[in-house]
């Protein structure tokens, strides 16, 4: 599979990677409450955390796969990536020394579709899995959750003055398509901010 890379121009060139295969709706339909593993090492210098894994990440199998999802376009504009990744490339982000997983394991249509019950376990599910494999800074894309999940009504985006087992705890904003608040040169900046912030 190559991918060419021309830097002085910032684009890559996909005529020789094959597509990752789109669900089908029977799929999408069968991707309901599954869960992704997680993609972790330890020491890692940012844990993301997404909410929880949309219908399209579940049947794929990729965190942040849905076309649309700007997570992997935030990831290199902001510099955490020399190039922009795939969604099926996630295990990649190892090598950055970076790792994603999720608030809540549970697959759904939408975040709304989670109980306050499950987005309470997933606040300690993401503390512990940040007890176990210790990264720098553990950042949380989508502040309504974090909000809701760790019981924070008025936190704000950015560093929060709270750790999360000994890291550092960061909010992004949700790189979703359907987020209009941050187009993609603003959601860069806020991914930057992190980026900075090592």
């Amino acid at each position: 599979m190559a991918v060419t890379i021309n830097a002085a121009v910032n684009y890559v060139n996909l005529d020789n990677v094959v597509p990752v295969p789109r669900p089908t709706a029977a799929e999408l339909a069968a991707a309901r409450a599954k869960t992704l593993p997680d993609v972790v090492a330890p020491g890692l210098s940012v844990l993301f955390s997404g909410i929880n894994p949309g219908l399209y990440s579940a049947a794929t199998g990729h965190h942040f796969a849905r076309p649309g999802n700007r997570f992997w376009p935030a990831l290199h504009r902001s510099g955490f990536t020399p190039r922009q990744l795939r969604p099926d490339e996630q295990s990649l982000l190892l090598t950055w020394g970076l790792g994603v997983t999720n608030i809540v394991p549970r697959a759904t249509a939408r975040a709304d579709e989670l109980t306050r019950e499950e987005l309470s376990a997933g606040a300690a599910r993401l503390t512990a899995s940040a007890a176990e494999h210790a990264p720098r800074f553990v950042a949380v894309v989508g502040i309504s959750a974090y909000r809701e999940a760790f019981r924070r009504p008025k936190a704000a985006m950015g560093p929060q003055d709270e750790l999360i087992a000994g890291a550092r705890l960061w909010v992004l904003p949700n790189p979703s398509g359907l987020n209009a608040h941050y187009q993609p040169p603003a959601l860069a900046a806020a991914f930057r901010e992190l980026r900075d912030a090592l």
